[in-house]
C-alpha cells in the first residue's frame, strides 16, 4: 500500500473510524509496527527516555530526532511518520522553527509535533502556511515537566477553559491532529466534539478520535509502564529469555550446533 497521507486520516476520521499511532525509533521496531498495520509512527522525543536513557526528553537533540527519523523512513513504505520538534529547536521563532522542521521533513518525516497552546499558534501558523504539517500536543506537555510539576493530569476543573481554548487556536492556526495527554476524560470528549480535526489520545480516555501509545509500554518491554498504557505483550520477558536461552547455551557448548556453520 502507498503511504498514508494527511486526506487518507482525514477521510478516516469523517468515516468515524478510530486512528492509531504508536512511537517507533530504529529500523527494527518500525517495520514491525508498520506490519501490524498502524496508522501513524509517532518518531517522538520519548526517545530520550527509551532508547537513550535519559531521565526526561530534555537532554534530546534536534540531531537525535533526525537520526532516528531516517532510520525510521528508511525501514517503512506505509505509515504517516510524524516526528516531534524538540525542546529548544522551535521557541525562539519562526525562522528556528521553520529550519529544524524542514530539516525533519528531508530526513524522511511528512509533518512534524510541536507541544504547547494560543502561545505557540503564530509557529504552527507560519509553518502550515510554508508546507509544513503540523500535529499539536496539549494536556501533559513533556517538555515543559519543569514548569508542570511533573507527568500529572491537567486540564482539571477550571483550567479545562484554558485547555479548550488552546486546543481551539492550535486547530484554527492550521494543525491537521492533536495529542492529548493526560487531561480529564470528560475534557478530552469536549475537545473532540468541538474541533473538526482528529484527537489523538494517552491517558485522555476512550472518546478521542484514535490513540498513540509508546511502544515500548504497549509492548511490556520494561518492569513498568503507566498506568494509562495497555500492556499488549510481554516481549520485555520474552526478549530477556530468549539471551538467557543463548547465554546458558553458548556456556554449555550447544551453541553453536552443526546446523549452525559450515566447514566449507
Amino acid at each position: 500500500m502507498s503511504r498514508v497521507r494527511i486526506p487518507h486520516l482525514q477521510k478516516a476520521y469523517r468515516e468515524g473510524r478510530r486512528l492509531t499511532m504508536l512511537t517507533a525509533y530504529d529500523a527494527t521496531v518500525a517495520p514491525l509496527l508498520e506490519a501490524a498495520g498502524v496508522d501513524m509512527l509517532l518518531v517522538g522525543d520519548s526517545l530520550g527516555n527509551v532508547a537513550l536513557g535519559h531521565q526526561s526528553t530534555l537532554p534530546v537533540e534536534l540531531s537525535d530526532m533526525i537520526r532516528s527519523t531516517e532510520a525510521v523512513a528508511r525501514s517503512t513504505t506505509r505509515p504517516l511518520i510524524v516526528t516531534d520538534l524538540p525542546f529548544g529547536s522551535f521557541e525562539q521563532g519562526t525562522a528556528q522553527a521553520f529550519g529544524s522542521a524542514a530539516t525533519l521533513l528531508k530526513a524522511g518525516a511528512q509533518a512534524v509535533k510541536m507541544e504547547g497552546g494560543a502561545e505557540r499558534a503564530h509557529l504552527i501558523r507560519f509553518l502550515v502556511e510554508n508546507g509544513i504539517p503540523v500535529m499539536g500536543h496539549l494536556g501533559y506537555t513533556p517538555q515543559a515537566e519543569n514548569a508542570l510539576g511533573g507527568p500529572r493530569l491537567q486540564g482539571k476543573g477550571e483550567l479545562g477553559d484554558k485547555l479548550l481554548a488552546d486546543a481551539h487556536a492550535v486547530a484554527e492556526a492550521g494543525a491537521f491532529g492533536l495529542v492529548l495527554e493526560m487531561v480529564p476524560a470528560s475534557l478530552a470528549r469536549r475537545v473532540t466534539e468541538e474541533l473538526d480535526i482528529p484527537t489523538i489520545g494517552i491517558g485522555a480516555g476512550p472518546d478521542c478520535s484514535g490513540q498513540v501509545l509508546v511502544w515500548a509500554d504497549m509492548a511490556g518491554m520494561g518492569a513498568w509502564s503507566p498506568s494509562f498504557a495497555r500492556r499488549f505483550g510481554e516481549v520485555g520477558q520474552a526478549l530477556t529469555e530468549a539471551a538467557r536461552a543463548y547465554v546458558e547455551e553458548t556456556q554449555a557448548g550447544t551453541f553453536p550446533g552443526p546446523d549452525h556453520y559450515r566447514e566449507s
